[in-house]
Formats: C-alpha cells, sequence, structure tokens
C-alpha cells in the first residue's frame, strides 16, 4: 500500500468502515443539497472518525509527521445532484482569514471561506482519505486517476492535456466501506451517474506540517 501511494498517487483500502459506522454517517450527515458539504469537521462524529486509530493507522506510513485533519467533505451523487467532475488537482487549503505570505497566492472564496494555493512541497505532504458509503464504479460516477501524475507538479491546462493523451486512466471501483487514499496533485475526474443511487463519499484531508506563523486551518482544531 505504501509503494502504491508513492509510485501511483494513490491506493485503495479494502474493508476499512465497518456497516454499524457507514449506517451511524449517513444518519448522521443527513442528506446532501447540491454537490456537497463542507466544513464538517465541526460535527462530532466526523472529528471523532477522523482521528480514530483506524483511520490515522493509514495515513500515518504517508506523512513524515503526525496527521492533522484539516478538512472535511461530504459528497452524494443522486438523480437530484448528478454532477461530473473535469480533470483537475486539489490544489488548495481552506484557511481562516487571508495572510499575505511568499509562496502562497491564488486567493479565493468558496462558501464565503478563504482559500489559497501554497507551495507544491506543501501539497506533496498532504493525503486524502475518500470513505466510501456506497458502492461505486463506472456505472454511479467512481473517481477516475492517472496513476503518477502526482509527480509532476502543479500542472496547467496544457499538461493536463498532454498526460491524458500519454497515460492510460484507472476507474477507482470501490465497495462500500473502502477507502481510497490519494495525494492532491494527482489528477483526478469523475463523470456523471448512470444509475438512480446514492453514491455518498465522506472526503477527510490531513496535513503533515504546521502552517506558517499568520495562517490558520478553517476547520483544524
Amino acid at each position: 500500500m505504501n509503494d502504491d501511494v508513492e509510485h501511483y498517487g494513490f491506493s485503495i483500502v479494502r474493508g476499512v468502515l465497518p456497516a454499524e459506522i457507514r449506517r451511524e454517517l449517513i444518519s448522521t450527515l443527513g442528506p446532501v443539497l447540491g454537490a456537497g458539504r463542507r466544513g464538517l469537521l465541526g460535527d462530532p462524529t466526523v472529528a471523532k472518525l477522523s482521528r480514530s486509530d483506524m483511520i490515522m493507522s493509514l495515513v500515518r506510513p504517508h506523512l513524515h509527521e503526525e496527521p492533522l485533519p484539516v478538512r472535511a467533505i461530504y459528497f452524494d451523487k443522486t438523480p437530484d445532484a448528478n454532477w461530473l467532475v473535469t480533470w483537475n488537482q486539489d490544489l488548495t487549503l481552506a484557511i481562516r482569514a487571508r495572510v499575505e505570505l511568499a509562496g502562497f497566492g491564488s486567493w479565493s472564496v468558496k462558501d464565503g471561506v478563504p482559500h489559497v494555493q501554497p507551495p507544491i512541497e506543501l501539497l506533496e505532504r498532504m493525503l486524502t482519505v475518500r470513505l466510501h458509503l456506497d458502492d461505486a464504479d463506472e456505472d454511479t460516477g467512481a473517481l477516475r486517476v492517472l496513476p503518477g501524475s502526482h509527480r509532476t507538479g502543479r500542472l496547467s491546462s496544457a499538461d493536463i492535456h498532454a498526460l491524458r493523451e500519454r497515460g492510460p486512466e484507472v476507474v477507482c471501483s470501490v465497495a462500500a466501506g473502502d477507502a481510497l487514499l490519494m495525494r492532491p496533485l494527482l489528477l483526478h475526474a469523475s463523470s456523471r451517474s448512470r444509475l438512480p443511487r446514492h453514491r455518498r463519499v465522506l472526503h477527510i484531508e490531513f496535513a503533515g506540517f504546521a502552517l506558517p506563523a499568520g495562517l490558520q486551518w478553517h476547520e483544524a482544531t
């Protein structure tokens, strides 16, 4: 698993979440309006899960410092909220307030929260855990990735197009309870679901570093 994350930028770990935890999350988080719900580290159930031994044991081998959960988002593709995601990298951090610092730029605001692109070396010290509450495959909009693309830095549109031409994509087909580990710089996309059923995912981002003085995570406590 360690080699997969380092070489390919992702790894699927089977059978991480027991059925009772999946049921608790679905009940606690409720329905999703629109594409997703952000700011979920403020939810006690999500916060506890993100720091549990079960999840931390997945993350620690891939970060050089003790992992800190810094952002959680809940997605659900349904017939009423069925979107596609074009090829992209996860390049931003959710921050409490804008502070001008060298190497941090391209500020934006999403749902009232400041986001910033940090230096690449910080993104390389992060790991995302996507916890699947439902089965997901090509028919239900599972994530698609380009293996190894996390090693190519921050990519322009032309770079993304060139990589798409050179390398085959992988569909991350998973069962309910599986976890997908991925580096933020890994190129990924997803299609609209072709079937009228849920594709619920709890997406938790972990950092293996402290922010420089002046910046604070929006969600981390």
